[in-house]
């Protein structure tokens, strides 16, 4: 069996362009939250009798949750005060197309279950979910990745506060639809990685019953390398960042594998933990942290870590158990820790190390310690976790759910759920799919991809490249718009594919430019109301100020110029360089064109200029 560096698999979560799943509400986000409730939640027991480990780590974070309503977009199905109504149908159809296109086997009967979710982003405690389909597969570069399930579930609640003890949430996104596709683990490269998505994600707005934008689509990645063990990086939203977190995740869990190996070459023995109050020792240090602490009636306390020395901090940053370390405790509350390999630093000096090593009796050669300042319960706790952690390393990596950061790395959120979180779903009736049901799905599917891309190039006359960037980009149904204006093709293709990334690189948001704004500006620009030239300013007018494409062109003062006028313009420009044109006879034309356009500045279409400024420069010979 081929053993490779990196094994991956995705579960990909695709926000559904439909009503609630189990309300009449619309699906989507306000930025108005009105009212609140609070509510506190705990773990229960499965249905085998178990609590759920992640479950009861995050009820043990001791918070609670207020919800704010949300006008039109949520209901007392949101609020958990009134049960589900019928399953959303079309919801569901799209569920059951998509698992035809990806060759997946539909359930004969799909029943919903209650998933427990003690974080609060669910008023219930509990998503909805059910499994529609499995053991399908799908083509990506000529290899088959394959598809172990695909289900229709409840998005949760959207946090928008979070403080030490309680987080707020708004009901507006609880209950969108969503499709869960869950992959194999046959994803050995982080580009590879990356690839699939982007291929899932293409099918899945071929449906056409999908929402776009940030937020409509995450991926939550399940990564594991030899020696290692099975990570969760949950809710990645941002699909060029896919390789960076596959690749960062390798590089940790490798070098938690190498720190396992050396605590084993040291032959230590599990930490105990035996936390010490060590404020005396550090009551006049000027550290900001521990003053800051120490002002609020808290403590220090200290925790001694036989053989660890090194391995927090250590080989010039690239061993950093500490900071493992450190992201545990702070799901404590607390803002961090410090430890041995890390000091001096931050304000506390050597002197105080050294003491605090006399007073732990620090003796072997590779002893270390940690330190929190907090208040005492808290500072404890923390601690706790920290030595928790570093007992973990023993054994390697530990199996986890970590959140993703902006820059590509992640942070502890919680363990690895377990099957422990399961169990029926009592409101939801079972929904019966027939033989006849599936027979009409497969006779009504959707072009594919390769089939969309073939079709722009016989239809619209661009070339293959353009047409799969362009459904790569989804931007295929804004450019067969914009094609409905006769001989706009091959603009439609440079604006949406060039135009567009040298928008977004000045820094202006293309996400404002919707489909009936880019028809006005098309169909201005169909009626010679500008030359095409001008495209690209009053695309940046248009994105930089909001305006429509008619005050654009206004403000910038790119309204096209009566022929005659233009001759005038073109016919000085010659005159004025009489001398260079009979020098040059028609080779003039191309040092002219610079100075033509200039004056014109996009209010004459190109083409017909050069043919004006030509028959002028005839005109002196």
């Amino acid at each position: 069996m081929t053993e490779y560096p990196l094994t991956c698999g995705i579960e990909i979560h695709q926000q559904l362009d439909t009503k609630k799943l189990f309300c009449s509400c619309d699906s989507h986000l306000t930025e108005e939250g009105h009212g609140s409730c609070y509510r506190r939640l705990r773990p229960t027991t499965s249905e085998m009798g178990e609590i759920d480990r992640a479950a009861l780590a995050q009820f043990q974070r001791n918070l609670g949750y207020r919800y704010q309503s949300a006008p039109g977009v949520s209901c007392l199905v949101e609020l958990d005060e009134e049960p589900p109504h019928e399953t959303n149908s079309e919801a569901l159809a799209t569920t059951l197309t998509f698992s035809e296109m990806m060759k997946a086997r539909v359930v004969d009967e799909i029943h919903f279950m209650r998933k427990i979710v003690v974080d609060g982003s669910n008023t219930s405690g509990f998503q909805r979910t059910a499994l529609v389909s499995m053991n399908g597969s799908v083509d990506v570069n000529g290899k088959d990745i394959s598809i172990l399930s695909i289900c229709l579930e409840e998005d949760a609640c959207r946090k928008v506060e979070t403080t030490d003890a309680e987080i707020t949430y708004r009901l507006d996104r609880l209950g969108i639809p969503l499709i869960e596709v869950a992959t194999g683990p046959d994803m050995h490269d982080p580009e590879e990685v990356m690839e699939v998505a982007l291929r899932i994600g293409t099918l899945l707005r071929a449906t056409k019953k999908v929402k776009r934008g940030i937020g409509t689509i995450r991926e939550d990645l399940n990564i594991s390398v030899p020696g290692g063990a099975r990570i969760e990086i949950k809710g990645v939203q941002e699909l060029r960042l896919l390789p960076l977190y596959v690749q960062n995740e390798m590089n940790r869990q490798n070098m938690l594998i190498r720190i396992k190996g050396i605590l084993e070459e040291r032959k230590i023995s599990p930490v105990k933990f035996e936390p010490v109050d060590v404020t005396d020792i550090f009551k006049d240090c000027e550290s900001k942290v521990i003053k800051g602490a120490l002002s609020d009636k808290g403590k220090v306390i200290a925790v001694r870590l036989p053989g660890f020395k090194g391995v927090m901090n250590g080989d010039s940053g690239k061993l950093r158990l500490g900071s493992e370390m450190a992201q545990r405790a702070r799901t404590k509350g607390v803002k961090g820790i410090f430890h041995s390999d890390e000091l001096p630093n931050y304000g506390i000096e050597q002197s105080y190390v050294d003491k605090l090593r006399d007073f732990l009796g620090m003796n072997g050669e590779y002893d270390a310690f940690v330190i929190c300042a907090a208040k005492e319960k808290k500072a404890t706790d923390a601690l706790e976790m920290a030595v928790a952690r570093a007992n973990e390393a023993m054994v390697g990596v530990p199996e986890e759910t970590r959140d993703p950061l902006p820059d590509g790395t992640s942070k502890y959120s919680r363990p690895l759920p377990g099957a422990a979180r399961m169990y029926p779903e009592t409101d939801v009736p079972p929904i019966n799919i027939s033989k006849e049901r599936m027979e009409h799905v497969r006779n009504t599917l959707p072009e594919l991809p390769e089939e969309i891309e073939a079709r722009l190039v016989k239809q619209y006359g661009i070339n293959a490249q353009q047409a799969r960037q362009m459904v790569r980009q989804d931007r295929y149904d804004m450019f067969e718009a914009l094609c409905q204006f006769d001989g706009m093709a091959s603009i439609a293709a440079t604006t949406l594919l060039n135009t567009y990334g040298e928008l977004e690189t000045a820094g202006i948001d293309i996400s404002a430019f919707d489909t009936k704004r880019m028809t006005d500006l098309f169909r201005m620009l169909s009626e010679s109301k500008f030359a095409k030239e001008a495209l690209p300013a009053i695309l940046k007018e248009m994105g930089s100020t909001g305006c429509d494409a008619e005050k654009a062109v206004k403000k910038l003062g790119l309204e096209s110029v009566d022929e005659s006028e233009a001759i005038a313009i073109i016919a000085k420009i010659v005159n004025e360089r009489a001398d260079f044109v009979k020098e040059k006879g028609m080779g003039a034309v191309g040092g002219l064109m610079g100075p033509v356009m200039g004056a014109l500045r996009g209010k004459l279409d190109g083409k017909r200029a050069n043919e004006i400024l030509m028959a002028e420069i005839k005109k002196l010979l």
